[in-house]
């Protein structure tokens, strides 16, 4: 079973009890053309402040704030689907779909 979230606040809600935040991945063969959100967890939202800056398109993500996110989010009309709240256990995966599938 799986849940469907679109509302902001549900959306934060679930990645803040997993200690999730915002990322986008440039995946795009010109810089800043194509945006792919994900929701990176753990030491993994950490970015290294002393790593030298990468070429566009170079791979990785970048950590953002979430009104940047939820404005991708929102244009492209994607949903959040999480698996359903199980006794117990924080489960982190997740899919993004378009709302209209």
């Amino acid at each position: 079973m799986s849940v469907t979230l679109t509302d902001h606040e549900a959306v934060r809600t679930w990645a803040a009890a997993r200690m999730g935040s915002p990322a986008i991945v440039d995946i795009s063969p010109e810089s800043g053309t194509q945006s792919m959100l994900r929701i990176v967890f753990d030491q993994a939202a950490y970015q290294d402040q002393d790593r030298p800056e990468r070429p566009p398109n170079a791979g990785g993500y970048d950590l953002v704030e979430w009104d940047d996110w939820f404005e991708i989010f929102d244009r492209e009309q994607l949903a959040l689907v999480v698996p359903d709240e199980v006794p117990g256990g924080l489960d982190s995966s997740y899919e993004m779909i378009r709302r209209d599938d």
